[in-house]
């Protein structure tokens, strides 16, 4: 019954929620792809010709979006989940930290790319600690693979979860790239501790 209701509640909010609505409108898998049509507005880095991956793609809302502006470059989601078939996306199931993806992530691109992307997120525990933590561990795991396979004017977009672990994060990305800019997009919800990490250019150690 406990269930019932917490699923009734999660469909009237979604309801509500004017990206939810749009999403549904526009053809979008999830709401989550406004924060990326969001940060593309910001920070304009999707090119016709981009080569990138999208760690953690499932069920496909930034795939969709990213392959509206990509149209004459190469696109790979990889998640542990099912995603079904976006044109013009080539997906791979698995984790991107076992060494058997990661050789296909390189096979597929066969050079360096352009844009790593992570909406990655750790499920849910209960404890917002831990949450936090673990899912900021996820993003330091996409970073370290950003710095090995991006080119030196490369893209690495994350998000994070504002907590302890935010500081490490932060001082890992501006020792490794160029430029780092933190940013929540209005399409975000204003209760959640969620923001985007925006890192642009290798720095040469």
């Amino acid at each position: 019954m406990k269930k019932n209701k917490i699923s009734k509640d999660w469909l009237r909010k979604q309801k509500k929620d004017q990206f939810f609505k749009q999403s549904k409108i526009e053809g979008y898998r999830s709401r989550s792809a406004f924060k990326l049509i969001e940060m593309e507005k910001k920070f304009n880095f999707l090119k016709k010709k981009s080569y990138l991956v999208d760690l953690g793609s499932s069920p496909g809302g930034w795939c969709q979006f990213a392959a509206k502006k990509i149209t004459n470059g190469k696109i790979l989601g990889v998640d542990i989940k099912d995603m079904k078939i976006i044109d013009n996306v080539k997906f791979i199931k698995g984790n991107f930290q076992e060494a058997s993806i990661l050789k296909k992530i390189e096979l597929f691109f066969n050079r360096k790319i352009d844009i790593v992307l992570s909406d990655m997120a750790a499920n849910t525990t209960g404890n917002k600690s831990l949450d936090t933590q673990q899912t900021g561990e996820l993003c330091l795991q996409g970073m370290n693979l950003a710095i090995s396979i991006l080119k030196n004017d490369g893209v690495f977009l994350s998000k994070i979860f504002m907590g302890e672990i935010f500081k490490e994060i932060n001082d890992i990305a501006k020792k490794s790239f160029k430029k780092v800019t933190i940013y929540k997009p209005l399409s975000s919800k204003k209760a959640s501790k969620e923001i985007y990490i925006f890192c642009k250019g290798i720095l040469k150690i």
